[in-house]
C-alpha cells in the first residue's frame, strides 16, 4: 500500500477541521500564566499561556479585548475562556480568547456563570414569576449587617420619604463564613411570621469575594421561594449578583432600594392636594347643577302645568277646527260640481228645454212608435206636469 502524500497546506487544513470539530474545545476555560505578552497596533493581544508542564499560544482580538476590566501583564496568572482553533499558515493550534479574568477571581467567576446559567434554565429569573412591589407598605423588612453604611442609608431614606412605614431589621452576616446561612434564615423568618410587606436584602459594595454570599445557590432559592416581594440591593450600580436576577426587583444600591420600596410623602401630599382641588371643583359643579334643576322644578308648579296644558289643548282645538273647515269647504265644492253634473243629466232638465216623455199607464217609457196602438191611452209628461192622451191613429 502506497503511503498517503499530502501538502503542508492540506495537512494543516485537515488538522484545523479535526480540532475545530471537537465540541468540547469550542468553549473552554484555560488557566495559566501570561508570558510573551504583545499588544499589536491593531488592538489585538498576542499571549503565551504557560504552566509547569507546557505552553499554549493564544490571541485575543480587539473586539474582545475592549471588554477587559484589567491590563494583562507578563507573569500574571489568568483564567481565559475561548475556543481552540488551528492557525493554518503556521500549523499551530491556539486559544482564541473571548474573555479573561485574573486567576482567583476567575474561579469564582466561572462558578458564578455556571450557576447563573443553570438557574436561568430552571426559570428562576423569569419576569412572569416576579411579584409586584406594594405601593404603600406598612412595614419594610431589611436583611443586612447592622454595622455597615447600607443599613443607615436605608433607614435614612425611608424615614425621610415615608415616615409612616415601620422598619424591621434582621441583623445578618453579609460576607464570610456563615453569611449565606444567615441570609437564608432571615428571609425564611420574615416569611414564616409574615412580618412585612416588602423585603430588602443587600449590603454595600465590595470585591467579588465580599459579595459572594449573594451568589450562593441557597440564597437565590430562598429569595425565589419568598412569598414577600424581595428587592435586592447588593453592592454598587455596576455590581450584579445572582440575587439580583432572582429578586422581584433589583436596586443598584441600598439607598435606591429604599427609594423604590416606599413612596415620597411630598409627592403624595402634592397628589392629595391636587385630587382634593379636583374633588372640590366637582362638588361645586354638582351642587350648581342640582340647584338649577331644583329652581326649574320650583318654577313649574301644578297650576303652571295645568295652564300650559290648557294652552296646548286650545292650540290643538284651533288646528282641528281649521282642518275641519278646510275639509268641509273642499267637500262642498266637490258636491256642487257633482250636483251640476247630475242636474245636466236629469230628465227634468231635458223637459225644461221643451221636450216631453210618453209613458204607458204603468209609468214605463214608450220608446217606439210600434208600441203605440189605436185607441190606446198613454200619458205625456211635460216640464210643468202631465196629461192623459189617446192614440187616434197608428
Amino acid at each position: 500500500m502506497e503511503p498517503l502524500v499530502a501538502t503542508v497546506t492540506q495537512l494543516n487544513a485537515y488538522m484545523k477541521r479535526v480540532v475545530e470539530g471537537q465540541t468540547a474545545l469550542n468553549d473552554i476555560w484555560i488557566k495559566g500564566e501570561i508570558s510573551n505578552f504583545k499588544r499589536h497596533y491593531s488592538g489585538h493581544l498576542y499571549i503565551t499561556l504557560k504552566d509547569d508542564g507546557g505552553v499554549l499560544k493564544a490571541v485575543m482580538f480587539k473586539s474582545a479585548a475592549l471588554g477587559l476590566a484589567f491590563s494583562p501583564e507578563d507573569g500574571m496568572k489568568v483564567l481565559a475562556r475561548g475556543r481552540i482553533g488551528v492557525y493554518e499558515q503556521s500549523g499551530t493550534y491556539q486559544l482564541y480568547i473571548n474573555e479573561m479574568t485574573p486567576d482567583g477571581v476567575g474561579e469564582l467567576y466561572v462558578a458564578y456563570e455556571q450557576l447563573k446559567k443553570r438557574l436561568s434554565e430552571e426559570g428562576l429569573f423569569d419576569e412572569s414569576k416576579k411579584k409586584p412591589i406594594p405601593q404603600y407598605p406598612e412595614k419594610i423588612g431589611v436583611v443586612t449587617a447592622t454595622t455597615g453604611a447600607a443599613v443607615r442609608d436605608i433607614i435614612n431614606v425611608i424615614t425621610r420619604r415615608y415616615p409612616y412605614c415601620e422598619i424591621i431589621i434582621y441583623p445578618s452576616l453579609v460576607q464570610g463564613a456563615g453569611a449565606k446561612e444567615n441570609i437564608v434564615e432571615a428571609i425564611e423568618y420574615f416569611n414564616k411570621h409574615k412580618l412585612c410587606d416588602t423585603l430588602i436584602v443587600g449590603r454595600g459594595g465590595g470585591s467579588i469575594e465580599d459579595l459572594w454570599a449573594f451568589n450562593e445557590e441557597i440564597v437565590a432559592r430562598a429569595i425565589y421561594a419568598s412569598e414577600i416581594p424581595v428587592i435586592s440591593a447588593v453592592g454598587h450600580e455596576t455590581d450584579f449578583t445572582i440575587a439580583d436576577f432572582v429578586a422581584d426587583l433589583r436596586a443598584p444600591t441600598p439607598s435606591a432600594a429604599a427609594e423604590i420600596a416606599v413612596p415620597s410623602q411630598l409627592e403624595l401630599m402634592s397628589r392629595i392636594s391636587m385630587l382634593a382641588g379636583r374633588l372640590k371643583s366637582a362638588e361645586v359643579n354638582f351642587i350648581g347643577n342640582k340647584r338649577m334643576y331644583v329652581e326649574k322644578l320650583q318654577l313649574r308648579t301644578p297650576q303652571n302645568r295645568i295652564d300650559d296644558s290648557r294652552q296646548r289643548l286650545d292650540g290643538i282645538m284651533k288646528r282641528a277646527e281649521q282642518a275641519f273647515k278646510l275639509s268641509l269647504s273642499e267637500k262642498t265644492k266637490i258636491m256642487s260640481q257633482l250636483a251640476a253634473k247630475l242636474d245636466a243629466l236629469s230628465p227634468l232638465s231635458v223637459l225644461g228645454r221643451g221636450y216631453s216623455i210618453a209613458e204607458n199607464p204603468d209609468g214605463s217609457v214608450i220608446r217606439s212608435v210600434e208600441d203605440m196602438k189605436k185607441c190606446r191611452d198613454f200619458r205625456l209628461r211635460l216640464s210643468d206636469g202631465s196629461c192623459d192622451c189617446r192614440v187616434k191613429e197608428n
